[in-house]
């Protein structure tokens, strides 16, 4: 069996501004001759994902990004003011992609969000595509909640941060690109509401996130990452660049762990 025949999983977590670095991960993948077969995402992962599925490059993605057009996207709503609505993502996604349908775009897309009402999690890979990306990544207490039929929908990353689950029996080879690995923040960042809030959504997602990235063969958790916030978005490049090297320094196991199940398909025919 052909290398090429072997099915690349590609699992991209929620994170924010720190999501720019799947754009990397994606463009160091490209210069490696490698390509997913299968993708999942949540929140910020859910709109590179689907942003790539849909046939657009990591160049193409970055591009859009420093034309600042996602700067909008995380903007945050005064407490005051109430919560935000998610409808500048939407109206994104309307114009970048030709089709609001799973089925239409060029490779599988997962895209894991949270129902408010049920409290759990769920995953969605067909049917209506914009609403699923734009509830994926309605952070609590930033935007509104996502009406989907009939239930309110918000962040994935809520309870499930790395949906690698989701495509662990479509892929031969699971790769896992964390952008909110565990960290500790100073006091003073949790001595009001926004920070108290901000740091519980943090810890919820280090707790869902551990048994996903079991379930990787591969995975990218670049440590720079944490001197940056989810609303970083004027860091682009940086962060862009961070995901590229850490891409490029994992190749090494990637490309072992492609051999491996090739080797594993071989011995099976």
């Amino acid at each position: 069996m052909d290398s090429k025949e072997i099915k690349l999983g590609l699992a991209l977590s929620g994170g924010g501004a720190r999501g720019i670095a799947h754009v990397g991960v994606l463009q160091a993948l490209e210069d490696n001759g490698l390509k997913p077969s299968v993708i999942s995402g949540t929140s910020a992962g859910a709109i590179a994902g689907a942003l790539y599925a849909s046939g657009l490059s990591p160049v193409e993605i970055l591009s859009f990004v420093k034309k600042a057009s996602l700067f909008k996207v995380f903007k945050v709503g005064l407490p005051h003011a109430g919560l935000t609505r998610h409808t500048y993502l939407r109206a994104q996604l309307e114009k970048l992609i030709a089709s609001d349908r799973f089925e239409d775009l060029n490779i599988p897309l997962y895209i894991a969000m949270a129902n408010l009402n049920k409290g759990v999690g769920e995953v969605r890979h067909a049917g209506p595509l914009f609403d699923v990306v734009t509830a994926s990544s309605a952070i609590p207490l930033v935007f509104q909640p996502v009406e989907i039929d009939g239930s309110l929908y918000v962040d994935g990353g809520l309870l499930d941060n790395l949906p690698a689950e989701a495509i662990r029996g479509a892929c031969d080879v699971l790769l896992g690109v964390n952008v909110m690995p565990r960290t500790h923040v100073e006091k003073k960042a949790v001595q009001n509401v926004i920070g108290i809030a901000q740091r519980c959504f943090d810890l919820s997602i280090v707790a869902n996130t551990q048994h996903s990235l079991d379930a990787c063969d591969v995975v990218v958790e670049p440590e720079e990452l944490l001197q940056y916030t989810i609303m970083n978005l004027n860091r682009y490049q940086e962060i862009y660049e961070i995901g590229y090297k850490a891409m490029q320094a994992k190749m090494g196991a990637l490309r072992k762990a492609i051999r491996r199940a090739k080797a594993e398909h071989s011995s099976v025919s």
